[in-house]
């Protein structure tokens, strides 16, 4: 399998913009050839601090977001050759439509399955 995650700052008064254009991203995705898995994240807890992760301690809701929103893609491929069919017809769809939601580029982390 091969992997796609990218980290998206998104402006907050851009959220319902981004989050509806997600779910059209995610389903054109999955229509693609190759294709096994597309999901978004909404960052939406964190962890107060490391003695409570060791503790056990549950994570803490958000309470509200400071000039952006961080949202996560988890996209599984087939393989490499899939990933890359999908690229430019997704960039051609729908790349004018992301940077208009986003405060800066996206963190993209490629790679394959090691388990």
């Amino acid at each position: 399998m091969f992997n796609e995650i990218c980290i998206y700052e998104a402006k907050i008064e851009k959220q319902d913009e981004i989050e509806t254009l997600m779910k059209e991203v995610a389903e054109f995705y999955m229509s693609q050839p190759g294709i096994v898995e597309v999901k978004y994240i909404k960052r939406t807890h964190r962890q107060k601090d490391f003695n409570s992760v060791k503790e056990g301690k549950p994570a803490i809701p958000l309470t509200r977001q400071v000039g952006k929103v961080t949202y996560v893609l988890y996209l599984v491929c087939e393989d490499a050759d899939a990933h890359a069919r999908l690229c430019r017809p997704a960039l051609e769809k729908f790349y004018k439509r992301w940077t208009r939601c986003l405060t800066t580029m996206p963190r993209i982390i490629l790679g394959e399955n090691i388990v």
